[in-house]
């Protein structure tokens, strides 16, 4: 299953702050359980790839939520995050 993951880390390699960017990021789409806890969507959620605080898109994202996902796409090239795609745990650069 492809996935895109915007990584935590600029293209100049420093960390990007805050540290809970992609809780945020990933919020836009979370909800509350009937146990007050939140639920991440499968579409948008954050993840940790090699240490990194990571943000993981469905490409279903664009298709269902095409405004949204387009909003994240520039916030990250805004802010030189990098961007791969992963299949079967194998990241591939998108861009540079």
């Amino acid at each position: 299953m492809k996935k895109i993951v915007i990584e935590g880390i600029t293209t100049n390699g420093r960390k990007f702050r805050p540290s809970d960017w992609a809780e945020r990021m990933s919020g836009m789409l979370s909800t509350f359980g009937r146990d007050q806890r939140i639920r991440y969507s499968p579409l948008l959620y954050p993840m940790t790839v090699n240490g990194v605080k990571c943000v993981s898109i469905d490409p279903d994202l664009q298709k269902f939520h095409p405004e949204m996902f387009a909003y994240i796409m520039q916030w990250a090239e805004s802010n030189r995050l990098s961007v791969i795609e992963m299949e079967n745990e194998e990241p591939k650069a998108v861009n540079g």
